[in-house]
């Protein structure tokens, strides 16, 4: 019996782990994806910046599984009825048949057909196009910078270009473009205007209500008729499905089901689960499925190896999907902003959230060394090299096997949630204005301004020692 994971991403790395432990050894794990490692997609403007970080948040496919079969392959089509994939690989074409699967391909950039878009934007997707990001910036004629879509990847990329510019001094012009009348659409307002005072406090102009009607080679066109100079333009405005499904997104019921033992997972779906509620395309949303994924593949399994001459026709009884979130964490340069509950947040505790979230993550999948340089980067003032976070490390590892990221979510963010809880609030608690007041990061505040005027200066001329970790009994 041959079970099939198709793509390596958040979902499909969390579905095949799951498989490894809970399926018998005699049901055979293909993994199929184009590339050879697993990437941190949520970290990925961090490349724009900082692009040696690139090592540290991809992991190889054969360190992160057991004893699954990895296939480097583009997988090009898929027949749920048949239970067939059809493979592009080095030595041509080839099918995959199976007798069941997960579809997590993820999504593939969007361009609605804007002309000249696609041919002069580059996209966030990939680690090619992070590195292109950054190279372009760094370009001795570039200036402005036109990043198109303020969802939360459009957010973070033009958060990490601003800041990369003041610390580069690159003397960049960002702006943000957005269709709806303002960023982050989809979520609340409370939100939503704490990411606009992060963005614009380092620099990012905004502009919403905008439409990109047109893309010249150095020129947006708006629907309103205005025209906006570029130098460089990110296009990060909408996803589709991947090419595998005829570039539409599935639309699954709750248990994720497109076939008899077919289930599409992550962003390669939009799912509306049974109280109604669209799933947004996210890693969390992809974690949360894939577990439901894992759940039904092994009813499926289970139900196929019964020996039963009359197996029941309506067959096993699948888990479904119920869409939750304990919250959101947005990185905008080197602050941050969290929605946890009804509670909104920035600075410290937001960016501890981030560096919690991703650390877990690579942790559950083996990856230590790279969970502890990803705090690191995450947390990365005034000296972090001088301290000692493999406690912090340990403690998401906690001495168990984990299969995925679990409930890093509720685990990051459970105190905050429990304060949410004993409020009981109507609505959303902004206390950005107090997180603010003391965030290093959020330029003019005082905790910046001490930290210029004061440690940075301290620190630079050796005259202040930061704690490292526990020193020897001997010493």
């Amino acid at each position: 019996m041959r079970v099939a994971v198709f793509g390596a991403g958040y979902a499909g790395l969390t579905v095949t782990r799951r498989l490894e432990r809970r399926l018998p050894e005699d049901v055979d794990i293909v993994v199929v994806d184009e590339s050879t490692t697993h990437l941190l997609q949520h970290e990925l403007h961090r490349v724009i910046r900082r692009p040696a970080l690139a090592e540290t948040i991809t992991v190889p496919l054969e360190e992160a599984l057991d004893r699954a079969d990895i296939r480097q392959a583009r997988v090009t089509a898929i027949d749920a009825e048949a239970s067939v994939a059809t493979l592009e690989t080095e030595d041509g074409e080839e099918t995959l048949e199976y007798d069941a699967a997960a579809v997590c391909l993820g999504a593939q950039t969007a361009f609605y057909g804007i002309a000249g878009l696609r041919e002069h934007a580059i996209p966030l997707k990939r680690l090619d196009d992070a590195e292109r990001i950054h190279d372009r910036a760094i370009a001795d004629d570039t200036t402005d910078v036109i990043v198109g879509g303020a969802g939360l990847s459009g957010i973070q990329a033009a958060g990490e270009l601003a800041t990369f510019s003041a610390e580069a001094d690159l003397e960049l012009d960002v702006t943000l473009v957005e269709l709806a009348d303002h960023i982050a659409p989809g979520f609340d307002t409370a939100f939503a205007d704490a990411l606009r005072r992060e963005l614009e406090a380092r620099g990012v102009r905004i502009e919403t209500s905008a439409t990109i009607a047109e893309a010249g080679t150095d020129t947006v066109h708006l629907e309103d008729g205005r025209t906006l100079p570029y130098d460089l333009l990110v296009w990060t405005g909408g996803i589709r499905g991947p090419d595998a499904l005829a570039g539409e997104r599935a639309t699954p019921e709750s248990d994720l089901a497109v076939g008899e033992a077919t289930f599409v997972v992550g962003d390669a779906a939009e799912v509306v689960d049974e109280a109604g509620t669209t799933a947004p395309a996210s890693a969390q949303t992809a974690v949360r499925q894939a577990r439901v994924a894992a759940t039904n593949i092994q009813r499926v399994v289970n139900a196929r190896r019964v020996e039963d001459e009359a197996p029941p026709e309506d067959g096993p009884q699948f888990a479904t999907y119920k869409y939750d979130s304990p919250g959101w964490v947005v990185s905008v340069g080197d602050g941050a902003v969290a929605t946890i509950g009804p509670l909104v947040l920035s600075g410290d505790p937001a960016r501890a959230a981030k560096a919690a979230i991703g650390a877990s993550h690579l942790s559950s999948v083996g990856a230590i060394e790279a969970a502890e340089e990803l705090v690191r980067n995450e947390l990365g003032w005034p000296d972090v090299d001088a301290v000692d976070f493999s406690p912090y490390i340990a403690t998401l590892v906690d001495g168990r096997k984990l299969s995925d990221t679990a409930s890093v979510g509720e685990d990051s963010f459970a105190s905050l949630l429990v304060i949410a809880d004993e409020l009981n609030p109507n609505g959303p608690i902004d206390l950005t204005q107090l997180t603010r007041l003391t965030d290093r990061e959020y330029p003019g505040s005082p905790a910046n301004r001490f930290g210029r005027l004061v440690l940075d200066p301290m620190l630079s001329l050796g005259k202040l020692t930061l704690p490292t970790s526990e020193p020897d009994e001997d010493e």
